[in-house]
């Protein structure tokens, strides 16, 4: 079975419908699930989208966006030795690092995002939605 790590910025435009990403991205949540794939996340990343969906909306919204997302999707087993894998990354931004570390130690095969561009370096294959649905239709 193929791991699908899915970011922050992916799961925040669902929750909030935030346009003009939310078709892609809700579609990508909508065909992983329906197909049994196994969506997963990071640690960091749910308490990313529970901030992004309060300051939005309010916390008893954001607790049931994270409610809903257990349901679906697995936290990425991590450790301190994925923490020391991240800050070896040449990545320019540590918070993208960390979702390469989590992604490797849950051996996902693609990290979903619409910031490729700073997944440059990643040894993880990084998608945006739309790539990842062209991915899936395959």
């Amino acid at each position: 079975m193929v791991r699908w790590l899915v970011d922050t910025d992916v799961l925040t435009d669902v929750a909030l419908s935030r346009e003009p990403f939310f078709i892609d991205s809700s579609v990508l949540v909508d065909l992983l699930r329906e197909r049994g794939e196994t969506l997963v996340v990071a640690w960091h990343t749910v308490s990313n989208l529970f901030y992004n969906v309060q300051r939005q909306r309010n916390a008893d919204f954001a607790r049931r966006v994270v409610t809903e997302l257990t349901t679906y999707a697995q936290v990425a087993d991590t450790t301190t030795g994925d923490l020391h894998y991240a800050l070896s990354l040449p990545m320019p931004d540590f918070e993208d690092a960390m979702q390469v570390a989590a992604a490797r130690a849950c051996d996902a095969r693609y990290i979903v995002t619409r910031n490729v561009r700073d997944y440059v370096d990643s040894p993880v294959l990084t998608l945006t939605p739309a790539d990842a649905i062209a991915e899936l239709s395959r």
